[in-house]
């Protein structure tokens, strides 16, 4: 009888709130579908499924049963200790860089020598040496060869790389070269207006000191001449130095070999105006740059390190999704492929760039990096979109064509430009685009129309970051007037958001800061007994800090599998602590079936 006294007490209970709900109108209207398939066998979780719905009304679509993201059930104390664990290993990753590492590159400069080529129909080889057992016939300067009439076609800059006693070695991953010319001023020879040097260029390598150079490229190039003369431009001022520009001249995306050999030629034709009007040109310089052997090591360290635990993070991330009974929504689909895109950058192909000629390691890279910085972007906008608590175009990608478009077209122009610079270079190592003036217009645009759409994306997004705190001002003062679920629900939103855009602006203004720091100090500092590479430290503890942004992101907003509302009484909810019910959108789907629902259903099925 006690029973049945309590069956029937439900069940006028359940009736009530029933009515009550429909009362509600349209507000009310899934929620009261939701309760009525509730009520074929009541029981105590039945009506305390009700009463949260009566609570929430039309907009109730997150369990009481479930968990916000996991920041939002962790406590301050465990935040903090994970906050600190984060903050040691962004120290180890600058420290790597500047106690261990060596500076990342290497400037070695080299002076060309003239080399005479009278006889090269009889050559046994075109390949002329500027030093060793079959060094070339040399000449001291230019005056030597006009008393010895060696016309200008018949010298050749000869430039060996690396010095002598010296090996090349895969670990310095590429070779930069620039050009540096010593053009004297003569006052019937002076450099004339917009005027063009032709090089004739060729490049040979060997792996030993006895074998013949093979050669690996060949290229006529012109570059353009940018000189000025501080002195007027009298005979007493000749033999003065113009200051000229230094010229792109040579980049090699690997460096399989251990010597290489430039021969590089001036022709002149006055009858086509080839090299005329470019003054008295003394000596040509060269400047290599190249990665070092020993900040190589670490930085593929870094990456094999990295690349594990970021991979094994995203899977723990998308497996505590697939967990869910619901489908994922874009936020987490976004944060999941920023994973990918930091994955994709960390997996250290760079292995094989030591054992195999593969030139397009440079090209290769990047593009790695531009997928994550534009995966990145694009997560900044999605986040702060997915934020706006009463915004109705959500969980959908086609709503943020307005500010992901930007950053495809920026992306592809600068994508583009790649290919056009680095793309070409894999066949001819001697090729800049900013020689033309076509390439160079053309360059331009690129820039220009990715930097535009890069302002754009900057303005949207500060629009939108503005619009959230707008946003969190108006709610959080209306959040004492809310219900329990409601105001936990909104205080978990507001939370994640500002906790978000704190390590963000930390991370960009460190990134600023150190790029600020590595151009305007000397490369190193010395600290006691100490040194510290200062460019090294900004490479490997930027690198290292967007990893872990990347790493705490995935752990911090995964999914909590926290279990809330089995210990509820007859108050709000049943929540005993701030902590026992965390809602966020997040773990929300608007198009598919509720949890409530799905609870609901399954209960009374049973």
């Amino acid at each position: 009888s006690l029973s049945c006294s309590f069956k029937a007490a439900t069940c006028s209970r359940l009736l009530a709130t029933i009515t009550a709900l429909s009362r509600g109108g349209a507000r009310s209207g899934r929620a009261g579908a939701i309760c009525a398939e509730s009520v074929s066998f009541p029981s105590l979780q039945h009506f305390q499924s009700l009463k949260f719905c009566s609570e929430r009304g039309g907009g109730a679509e997150i369990s009481a049963k479930m968990a916000g993201a996991i920041i939002e059930n962790m406590s301050t104390k465990k935040l903090c200790i994970v906050g600190g664990i984060l903050l040691i290993f962004q120290v180890i990753a600058f420290l790597v860089g500047g106690l261990i590492a060596p500076s990342p590159t290497t400037a070695v400069p080299y002076v060309s020598i003239k080399c005479v080529d009278v006889r090269k129909n009889h050559h046994k080889t075109k390949w002329l040496m500027p030093w060793g057992p079959n060094q070339c016939e040399r000449i001291r300067d230019l005056d030597e060869a006009m008393s010895r009439q060696i016309e200008a076609n018949d010298i050749v800059f000869a430039v060996h790389i690396p010095l002598p006693t010296k090996e090349m070695s895969p670990w310095f991953q590429f070779i930069l070269v620039i050009l540096q010319l010593d053009i004297a001023f003569k006052k019937n020879n002076e450099i004339k207006d917009n005027a063009e040097v032709t090089l004739d260029v060729s490049l040979a390598y060997r792996d030993d000191m006895f074998s013949e150079w093979k050669e690996m490229a060949h290229a006529i190039e012109t570059r353009k001449l940018k000189c000025s003369f501080a002195s007027p431009k009298t005979i007493e001022h000749e033999g003065r130095y113009y200051d000229c520009d230094v010229l792109p001249f040579m980049e090699i995306g690997t460096v399989a070999h251990k010597f290489y050999l430039l021969n590089i030629r001036l022709p002149v034709n006055e009858r086509k105006l080839i090299n005329v009007g470019i003054g008295e040109i003394k000596d040509v310089r060269l400047v290599g740059i190249h990665q070092n052997g020993g900040f190589t090591k670490v930085w593929f360290a870094m990456k094999t390190f990295l690349t594990p635990s970021i991979f094994i993070i995203m899977v723990w991330y998308w497996r505590r999704i697939t967990m869910m009974t619901r489908a994922p929504v874009l936020l987490e689909k976004v944060i999941f492929a920023l994973g990918i895109s930091m994955t994709f950058i960390n997996i250290p192909v760079e292995w094989f760039s030591i054992g195999f000629d593969w030139t397009w390691m440079l090209l290769f890279g990047d593009i790695r990096q531009g997928i994550f910085y534009a995966m990145l972007l694009s997560f900044w906008i999605i986040f702060c979109g997915e934020h706006m608590m009463d915004q109705n175009e959500r969980n959908r990608l086609s709503g943020y064509w307005k500010q992901v478009g930007p950053i495809a077209v920026g992306a592809f122009c600068l994508f583009i430009f790649d290919m056009c610079e680095r793309g070409v270079q894999l066949k001819n190592p001697f090729y800049s685009i900013w020689t033309t003036d076509v390439g160079t217009e053309l360059a331009m645009a690129f820039i220009i129309v990715a930097g535009i759409c890069l302002c754009l994306y900057f303005l949207f997004l500060c629009f939108m970051v503005f619009q959230v705190f707008r946003n969190i001002s108006g709610k959080q003062s209306s959040l004492p007037a809310m219900s329990k679920a409601r105001r936990l629900h909104y205080e978990g939103l507001i939370f994640r958001f500002k906790f978000l855009m704190l390590i963000t602006l930390a991370c960009a203004a460190m990134t600023i800061i150190f790029f600020i720091v590595s151009q305007v100090t000397e490369g190193h500092w010395k600290w006691g007994d100490f040194t510290i590479q200062v460019n090294s430290a900004f490479f490997t503890g930027i690198y290292g800090m967007w990893n872990l942004y990347v790493f705490a992101l995935m752990f911090l907003y995964a999914p909590s599998h926290k279990n809330y509302g089995e210990d509820q009484s007859n108050g709000d909810l049943g929540v005993s602590s701030g902590e026992e019910l965390q809602l966020t959108t997040t773990i929300t789907h608007v198009d598919g079936p509720t949890e409530v629902y799905k609870l609901a259903r399954k209960e009374a099925q049973e």
